[in-house]
């Protein structure tokens, strides 16, 4: 039995509800990054980031390839850096509406 498009939607959004896993779409947005090298970016325990890079490749959002002994990351899709800017459009007017809605008179 085929799950619904509306509950796929909900894990895929809950696939997105850490931190650690937003910073790591963002960093794999502007280029392909060697977990070396977003630990020091992301500053989070080996073991963590490890833990959320499983998840992301799970979901499908990223894939992994070994280079010597480093593994690299890239998305498996840039929509997925075009979903983080739409959100990113959509959290600043948020942001933008609750700074004019202070600013008005009581």
């Amino acid at each position: 039995m085929q799950r619904p498009l509306y509950q796929m939607k909900a894990d895929f959004f809950k696939t997105l509800g850490h931190p650690v896993r937003i910073r790591v779409l963002e960093l794999l947005s502007q280029r392909d990054h060697a977990v070396s090298e977003m630990l020091v970016e992301i500053g989070v325990e080996a073991a963590n980031l490890s833990q959320q890079l499983s998840i992301l490749r799970r979901a499908g959002l990223v894939t992994a390839r070994r280079e010597g002994l480093s593994v690299t990351y890239e998305l498996t899709s840039p929509q997925v850096a075009e979903l983080l800017a739409v959100a990113r459009v959509i959290l600043t007017g948020v942001v933008t509406g609750q700074a004019e809605a202070l600013e008005q008179p009581a």
